[in-house]
Order: C-alpha cells, then sequence, then structure tokens
C-alpha cells in the first residue's frame, strides 16, 4: 500500500470523503505538543463527563510491551496534580483515565508520560488502518533485518561446527568471526532496538521491566562476543556466540510479532465493535445535494444518507419506505430485522440493502451504542484478580531473575568460564515471567469479545471467575422467564355477541391506554384487522380501566369486574382478566397471561442438568409464581416478595455457603443484582440502566446464561492450563538454564513459544 493513499478504499468512500479526511488528518494525530488531545470537539470521541467536574477518557498507551510497562504508566500518571484515577490493561494496552479538567490538561499528561517513553493516542486512532500498518511494517522490518543476519552468521558459524581441530587455518577462523561481528551489528543497533529502549526507559526510573533481562543478554552477549573477536587471547577466551545471539534476537522478535497480531485479535474482537461507526457520512443538504461531514459535526434533525454495508452514524428515523438491519451488536438478533418508514433505528447497527435515509434523533453519547461502547471500554481496562496477582508477583519475580543469572555466571566462572556467560545469558532470557502476565487477560478478552459477538456484554472481567463457580442460579419472573408484556389467551362472550364484535368494542376503547392488558387486546384486534367499533369521549380510570361512549350516547367500558359494574366474571382464578360491558350488563371477558419465553424452559432443564439448582424470586402473587415455576421447571418458588425481602432472600441463600447468580430485567432489581455474587440482566432496556449486573443480554434469551456460563467456565479452565503452563515452564527450563543444558537461542525460543502457547490457548475460546 501507498503510504501516500488514503486509508479508505476510494471504491468505499465518496471522493469529497476523503478530500475531507486528507484535510483533517492532521487532527487525528497527535503532534509532538499533545495539543489535539485539548481540543474539544477531538475530546468528545475518547472523553465523557463525570460528576462535580471530573471527566474519564480511555487511550490507548503505544510502547507498552509486558504487565511491568502497565505498572509504570500508572505509577506514573497517579501522582500528577489533577489525576483521580489510572488504570491500564496489559493485554490491550488500553489506558481508563480520571482527570479534573480544572487542575490539568490531558495534553499535560502526555506530554508527562512521553518522558517516560510512553505515547498516548485516542482509542479510534491507534485502531486505525494506517496506524496498524505502521506498526507493522517496523515489527516486520525488525524482523526481516534479524532473520536476514541471522541466516548469514549461522552460514559464517557452520565451518566452525564441522571442521576437525585444526582443519581450519586461523587467518580463516578470524575472517568468519570478522565477518560475524559486522552482520551481527543491524541485529544489536536497530532490530534489537525495542528492547533495549523499553529497559533503558525502565532503568531511568529505578524500574525492572521485562525487557531488561533481555537486554542485558543481548549486550553481554554481544560485547562478550565482540572481545573474543579482537582479542582471542583476552580474558573472554576465544569463544564467540554471535549465532545465539542473532538467533535468539530472531527468535524473540518473531514471537512479539506473532503475539502483537494475537493480541490484536484478542483486543480487536472489541475494537472492532467499538469502532464500527464511519469516520463521516453523507448530510442532506437543504437543496437535496449531499455533504461528506464529520459524525461530530451531526446535529439533531438532521438527514442522512447511509449506504449499503455501511453502519448508521446516530439513533434516528427511517424516512425510507423499508430497510434490512444487523442488529446483532445492540440485540443479539443474529438475523437481519426489517424496518419500515417511520421506525427507530440504532447507531451501530449495519445497513444490509440500498441507500436509506434516516432522521437523526441521538448523537454522541446520548445514543445506546454509546453506552454499550462505555461498558466494554471498562470491561477491557478493568484487571481481573489473578492478573493483578500475576502482575504482583512479576516485578518481584524479575530482580531474582536477574540475582539468579549473576550468581549462575558466577559459579560457572569457577567451574568452566567459557560457559559462565552462555549460562548467565540463558537465565535471563528463559524466565521472563511474559506468559504468567498474559495467562489470565488474553483469555478473559478473548471470551468477552465472544459473547460481545452474541450481544451478551461483559461489565466486569473478574465476573467471569464468579460465573463459574456458582451453584445456584435465582431468576425474577416478568420480563426474565417471562416476556414483559401480557398475550390475549382466550375470549369468552355473552350470547348473541361474535368474538368479532367484542374485539371490535375493545380495541376500540384498548387503542388509547398504555396498560400491558390494553396493549394486549389492542394488538389483537389489529393483527386481526378487526374494524374498530366508532367511540368517541376516551377517559381513563387509573388502574380500573377504560371507558367511552358510543354514537347513541350509551357508555361502554373496559376493565376489573368491579368498574365495569359485576361482582366477578373471572375465567380462571389464577389467571389476570379484563371484562367489556355496557349500560346492560356483561358482553365480554379477555384472559390474559404472561407469555413465558419460548426457550426459558430449556435454559433452566440446562442448568440442573449441570447440577445448579434453581430459584424463581418474584413480587407476584403465589398461583402467578408458581404456575411459571411449574411451566419451566423451576425447584424453589418464593413469591409476593418486596424489593426488600428479595433482598433478604439472595443474603439468606449466601449464608447458607450458596453462591448465586440472580437474573433480572435490570430495571428494578438493582439491589438483588448487586448482591448475588454475579448477575445477569436481559432485555432491551438501556444498559446504564441496567447497570449493577454483570452481564448483559442483549437478545433477552435466557439461553444466552447458559452460553454464559459454560463460556465462564472454559474461561477459567484455560487460565488455569495457561497459568500452570507458565510454572512448569519455569520449573523445567530454569534448572535446564542453570545446569548449561540451555543454549541462548533455544532459551529465546522457549521464551517466545510460551508466550505464543498461552495466547494461542486463550484463541481457542473465539471458537466456541
Amino acid at each position: 500500500m501507498n503510504p501516500a493513499s488514503p486509508p479508505f478504499p476510494a471504491s468505499g468512500v465518496p471522493a469529497p470523503a476523503i478530500a475531507w479526511l486528507g484535510e483533517h488528518r492532521g487532527s487525528l494525530t497527535v503532534s509532538d505538543d499533545f495539543s489535539v488531545l485539548d481540543d474539544a470537539q477531538e475530546q468528545e470521541i475518547f472523553t465523557r463527563r463525570l460528576e462535580h467536574g471530573a471527566a474519564e477518557s480511555v487511550l490507548v498507551v503505544q510502547g507498552m510491551y509486558c504487565a511491568a510497562c502497565a505498572d509504570a504508566v500508572e505509577s506514573a500518571l497517579q501522582g500528577l496534580p489533577g489525576v483521580q484515577g489510572a488504570q491500564v490493561h496489559a493485554a490491550t494496552r488500553r489506558l481508563t483515565l480520571q482527570w479534573d479538567p480544572a487542575l490539568t490538561r490531558l495534553s499535560g499528561l502526555a506530554r508527562a508520560l512521553g518522558q517516560r517513553g510512553y505515547r498516548l493516542l485516542p482509542l479510534q486512532q491507534a485502531a486505525s488502518v494506517s496506524e496498524r500498518l505502521r506498526q507493522t511494517r517496523q515489527a516486520l522490518w525488525r524482523l526481516f533485518v534479524a532473520g536476514f543476519c541471522m541466516m548469514q552468521v549461522m552460514m559464517f558459524a557452520w565451518p566452525a561446527y564441522v571442521a576437525a581441530p585444526g582443519e581450519m587455518p586461523p587467518d580463516i577462523d578470524q575472517l568468519l568471526r570478522w565477518a560475524s561481528w559486522v552482520v551481527s551489528l543491524p541485529v544489536v543497533f536497530f532490530a534489537s532496538g525495542p528492547f533495549f529502549a523499553s529497559a533503558w526507559r525502565d532503568l531511568k526510573h529505578g524500574r525492572v521491566g521485562m525487557d531488561t533481562p533481555v537486554s542485558i543478554g543481548i549486550l553481554v552477549t554481544f560485547l562478550a562476543s565482540s572481545a573474543a573477536t579482537f582479542d582471542p587471547t583476552g580474558p573472554w577466551g576465544a569463544e564467540v556466540w554471535f549465532d545465539s545471539l542473532t538467533m535468539f534476537v530472531f527468535f524473540l522478535l518473531g514471537g512479539r510479532y506473532l503475539e502483537h497480531k494475537a493480541r490484536d485479535r484478542t483486543a480487536g474482537a472489541l475494537d472492532s465493535l467499538m469502532n464500527r461507526l464511519p469516520p463521516v457520512c453523507d448530510r442532506q443538504k437543504a437543496d437535496g445535494g449531499y455533504e461528506p461531514v464529520s459524525l461530530r459535526r451531526l446535529r439533531v434533525g438532521d438527514v442522512v444518507r447511509v449506504r449499503a454495508a455501511q453502519a448508521f452514524p446516530a439513533d434516528g428515523e427511517l424516512l425510507d419506505a423499508n430497510a434490512l438491519v444487523d442488529e446483532a451488536l445492540l440485540t443479539g438478533e443474529s438475523h437481519p430485522v426489517a424496518r419500515q418508514q417511520g421506525q427507530a433505528l440504532v447507531a451501530g447497527s449495519f445497513n444490509l440493502g440500498g441507500p436509506v435515509h434516516l432522521r437523526v434523533a441521538r448523537i454522541g453519547q446520548d445514543t445506546r451504542f454509546a453506552q454499550i461502547v462505555q461498558l466494554m471500554e471498562r470491561a477491557s481496562t478493568e484487571k481481573p484478580r489473578l492478573a493483578v496477582l500475576a502482575d504482583r508477583v512479576a516485578a518481584p519475580f524479575l530482580l531474582l531473575v536477574l540475582l539468579a543469572a549473576a550468581l549462575a555466571g558466577f559459579y560457572w566462572w569457577q567451574v568452566d568460564h567459557t560457559q559462565a556467560l552462555a549460562v548467565a545469558v540463558a537465565v535471563l532470557i528463559v524466565t521472563c515471567p511474559c506468559a504468567l502476565s498474559l495467562a489470565t487477560p488474553a483469555a478473559m478478552l478473548t471470551s468477552a469479545g465472544a459473547l460481545a459477538r452474541r450481544g451478551v456484554l461483559v461489565r466486569r472481567l473478574q465476573a467471569f471467575e464468579a460465573l463459574a463457580h456458582i451453584d445456584a442460579v435465582v431468576f425474577d419472573k416478568t420480563g426474565t422467564l417471562t416476556h414483559d408484556r401480557l398475550e390475549l389467551t382466550e375470549i369468552r362472550t355473552r350470547d348473541g355477541l361474535s368474538r368479532e364484535q367484542a374485539l371490535s368494542l375493545a380495541g376500540a376503547l384498548a387503542e388509547g391506554s398504555l396498560h400491558p392488558a390494553s396493549r394486549a387486546i389492542a394488538g389483537v384486534a389489529a393483527a386481526e384487522h378487526v374494524a374498530l367499533a366508532p367511540l368517541a369521549g376516551h377517559r381513563e380510570q387509573a388502574g380500573q380501566g377504560m371507558q367511552a361512549l358510543r354514537p347513541d350516547g350509551t357508555w361502554v367500558r373496559l376493565g376489573s369486574a368491579a368498574f365495569c359494574g359485576g361482582p366477578s366474571w373471572e375465567i380462571h382464578h389464577d389467571a389476570p382478566a379484563v371484562h367489556l360491558a355496557d349500560a346492560s350488563g356483561w358482553l365480554a371477558s379477555f384472559r390474559l397471561q404472561e407469555g413465558l419465553r419460548a426457550d426459558a424452559a430449556q435454559a433452566v432443564a440446562v442448568l440442573r442438568e449441570m447440577g445448579l439448582r434453581t430459584w424463581l424470586l418474584s413480587g407476584d402473587r403465589e398461583s402467578a409464581a408458581r404456575q411459571v415455576a411449574d411451566a419451566v421447571g423451576v425447584d424453589q418458588v418464593i413469591a409476593g416478595a418486596s424489593p426488600e425481602q428479595k433482598l433478604a432472600e439472595i443474603t439468606a441463600l449466601q449464608a447458607r455457603g450458596m453462591r448465586v447468580a440472580m437474573v433480572g430485567d435490570g430495571l428494578n432489581d438493582g439491589p438483588v443484582l448487586a448482591r448475588a455474587n454475579t448477575s445477569f440482566a436481559l432485555g432491551h432496556a438501556a444498559p446504564l440502566a441496567q447497570a449493577r449486573s454483570d452481564f448483559i443480554v442483549q437478545s433477552g434469551e435466557v439461553m444466552d446464561v447458559v452460553r454464559t456460563l459454560v463460556q465462564a467456565r472454559a474461561t477459567l479452565r484455560t487460565v488455569r492450563q495457561n497459568l500452570a503452563w507458565a510454572a512448569v515452564y519455569n520449573v523445567v527450563c530454569v534448572p535446564l538454564a542453570l545446569a548449561g543444558f540451555m543454549p541462548p537461542w533455544l532459551a529465546g525460543l522457549g521464551m517466545a513459544a510460551s508466550s505464543l502457547l498461552v495466547i494461542g490457548n486463550a484463541l481457542r475460546l473465539a471458537r466456541r
């Protein structure tokens, strides 16, 4: 790709849009003075305002390679004026920064961090095509140089391995050594640059990072081999390790490149979901033409044209006759959905048909997509408990590595000084705790990305561990096991009144009410295309029913038996019913019931097969709760519970030693969702209204709770496998390196392979 070409294909973005990007590309690049980070419009992308004037920004830190780097960034920021909190996730290199705009500026914080060797970028820029290409090119160039030079050095070293003692003339042997030294220079001074830069940055600030032992190993090996080349009779002897040096640098760079690609897949599953909005959109002008504008310049009421396969840039109303939309991220619905003129469209969903027009209703942080992004950003920057423990272990472990390498070198210098250097370097390289630091976050981020593609949002990565250990699942009833709407199941009419006539009158009364019973009756009347009776003077009495007048002036009512003038006309004492009556008496009764979710019984059955106990905790009456419990197969029922009683019941279950997962609709179950060991919110309510839950199931499918539980158990199993591998690797390889059985090149290969194995094992979770 030509570096001068735009990072978007011309066929996908109109020429004016490409021109706009060219004009504004400078605003998307953080210059040396970092002033762009202080631009109010740019900040709208990555910053939200908190209470008391504070702000929270989500940025990407460039120059990070390990957990020690994450700790260094946090320490550098938390001591600065105006910084209220800083948290960095090592696997995604994402920083969540809480700061006070009255006391500091982002440019100042970025400049201070830049002095430590790190660079702050907005997430959208760090994930852009051009930025990723630049990083990939740099990594590939270093890898190419290391690989090419390694092959040349191996070619120069080969005669020394195969020649018998005294067979190769001394001048030829010395010439090959000089050739190896010359070819090794690009490896040390170019290809190894990231290791040295990272180590020097840490040492300047009194820290030991994971690249410190690697850099020491590279430098010591090169200096000792150079001394042996310049003076074969000197104290370092005549042994050179240019072949081992170039080989383990190549292996380390190769492992780091593959690790970088694997991390991109791990964090990229989230990034691709969070960065799906187009950078520009076509806004309709007053003359009917179109102009490309940035999303930040959209305003409520604007009309935009959304092309095929493009994401809707804002929430709004469809102006065309129909559209085919992919809303998988927002609702969990895997199949395309049809939208008709006047219906709502949400930002982040994809237009699967031809170009359509959207009237903007909500933009920026007010959209549902922005709320989802906030939840995902918080989850991706959270450090799980096991990851925090690994990070704490990593720093002192590195000091032990340096001490062990020094002691090993000293011991072998007494035994065989020609092997002392190789042993010390091998110990430095092989004991790097990269795999240990990546074991937990790689697995949990991969699972979070896989669930997000199903429409299940993970608010806390730590919840995976809690969910994997639960032994009881408690369900709310309304909106969880049942739909949050009523269904009409039976109509009983008096003699001489047909079903259609009853629906005509009841539908005309229900049309003006938002009560769930009225909506159910009006929905059936509309679905059956029943002509509504001509009524006027609609009046609703709260909690009782609707009343209206016929053309002849007589009244007709729809509501409770008492409201309609009769003692009780219940169809079934366990089912709610509404009644239709006029001045002459009872006309009809409509039996209603909460519709069970189609997969509720299946989900409960699978949970019981998995050995979990199930409970129904409802504020509804005993008969209604028992009816739903029997239908889905729940073990225990607690009915008629107030919010305080629900909280007490959850607390009582936990006091009995149970680890509880609570499943509710997220709107009125906040206290119990927060109290449970882990929790799910089902349905389509705004994610921020479900802020007490750990998982948000946007599809409303109860089976997604089961799938998430299975994923959580697989995630914890993978974390344990990764931690076990990291421990076994060190237990086996460290003694081998100390005993002199592992040369530096093999140590480099082992270190790279251990990190790759951990990430590769985590990536299997994405295929579940």
